[in-house]
């Protein structure tokens, strides 16, 4: 298997001890992606946290949107479909758990998918996207719910 790893980049503005400090902070990937990061301004209030960066949560959605698409479109492929374009918006949910904690209890994936020639039968499409959550190593990792919706 591989090892993956990322970079986190944060430095005080000079409010830590009062608790007024930035969460603004970077991620920085080994492809040398940077990603202006930051807590949910729905968990620290503005101007704690800056709404331009990226928050763990929409983070945690995203990389499950891209994980299924990437196997979606391995298996369309795979099928012999031609895809054009692959568009979700995918939200998800916090809430308390069944320990009490709280944590993302669900994420919903809504793609649209436009294929050159004919899309797949929905049966087929259904099998598609239910193999693409089972290969998804994101999902895998996970204990939300995650639905597919299309």
């Amino acid at each position: 298997m591989a090892d993956y790893k990322a970079r986190l980049n944060w430095a005080s503005d000079g409010e830590f001890r009062s608790g007024r400090y930035s969460r603004a902070h970077r991620w920085i990937f080994d492809g040398g992606a940077v990603v202006p990061a930051s807590s949910s301004p729905h968990v620290v209030p503005l101007p704690m946290s800056d709404p331009g960066g990226v928050d763990p949560e929409e983070a945690l959605i995203a990389s499950v949107s891209s994980c299924h698409m990437l196997w979606f479109l391995s298996l369309a492929q795979e099928e012999g479909f031609d895809v054009l374009r692959y568009e979700d918006e995918a939200t998800g949910r916090m809430g308390r758990d069944e320990r009490g904690r709280i944590g993302m209890t669900r994420i919903v994936l809504r793609p649209k998918i436009a294929y050159a020639g004919d899309p797949p039968d929905p049966s087929l499409a259904r099998r598609m996207h239910d193999a693409a959550h089972e290969k998804c190593f994101i999902a895998n990792s996970l204990r939300t719910e995650i639905l597919v919706e299309f």
